[in-house]
């Protein structure tokens, strides 16, 4: 057993969600129910269109088989924790971007195969054959839903702790997310120049590509710049953790966790960019 596969990066990426778990209030919830458009406009683009804009890249650029699996798992996986500071950052609509991130981390235990399972078949001769879509989503339900579900109720039933823990929690689920990512890069380290080659440029195009998309198509809807904000951001800085999480332990690591760990790199550089930009607005 590889203990840092098998042991490290689970337990990492369940304490990262049973953090954006304590980070939720039912307040949140409730202001973006009261425009549900917001958030279906925001659900539509990470659902549908990151996917198929994934997908469509894949075949047009000529990666390896197992880069372009690895691609399609960086786009099917949910905005990232960071993309939340981001958005306040760039004055955007703070509790719309914290309930897409909680919304799609707890659809991504469904989602995630079946995009998954979906997309082998479109660029690959491989098939799943003997992984089982159920037991992905099983893994991912305890590994990603089921800490997201946690949190939720620690802070509803000892609001008092979570206020002296919250800060220090996600201080810690930054530094792990960050030893993830530095842990897939040394794994790769004798090839990594090359991946990074291969993968950087695909990589950007998806990231860059998909804030521009999310950013028109809520715009095209009447939604507020600081809507705008969050969908876009949203859209473009995924979770790495649970793409890199899922790649190692459904097909063993290696070149399906490159495109993960390179768009992890690549994300904060051209949201700081496009955060530049739109902040004002």
């Amino acid at each position: 057993m590889n203990f840092i596969t098998d042991v490290v990066l689970p337990l990492a990426l369940a304490f990262i969600m049973f953090t954006l778990g304590l980070g939720l209030s039912f307040s949140d919830f409730i202001k973006v129910a009261k425009n549900p458009k917001n958030l279906l406009i925001g659900l539509t683009s990470q659902l549908i269109f990151l996917p198929v804009v994934a997908l469509i890249i894949v075949k047009i650029w000529p990666l390896q088989p197992e880069l372009a699996i690895g691609l399609i798992l960086i786009a099917a996986a949910p905005g990232g924790v960071t993309s939340n500071i981001l958005t306040s950052f760039a004055k955007g609509d703070v509790a719309l971007s914290i309930s897409l991130t909680a919304i799609m981390s707890l659809l991504s235990v469904i989602s995630v195969p079946i995009v998954l399972g979906i997309s082998m078949g479109l660029i690959s001769d491989k098939t799943l054959g003997s992984i089982s879509l159920t037991g992905i989503a099983l893994s991912m339900f305890f590994i990603v839903t089921l800490p997201v579900l946690l949190g939720v109720i620690f802070r509803a039933s000892l609001s008092y702790i979570t206020k002296k823990i919250e800060k220090p929690a996600k201080l810690l689920s930054t530094l792990l997310f960050v030893l993830v990512l530095i842990g897939a890069i040394v794994a790769e380290r004798e090839n990594i120049i090359e991946y990074f080659a291969q993968t950087g440029l695909v990589v950007l195009l998806l990231n860059t590509l998909m804030m521009v998309i999310a950013f028109y198509w809520a715009k095209a809807f009447g939604t507020g710049t600081a809507q705008q904000k969050a969908i876009s951001l949203e859209c473009g800085l995924q979770n790495g953790t649970l793409a890199i999480f899922v790649g190692t332990s459904v097909f063993g690591g290696g070149l399906y966790i490159i495109p993960a760990a390179t768009y992890s790199l690549t994300m904060y550089l051209t949201s700081l960019i496009f955060i530049y930009f739109i902040k004002n607005r």
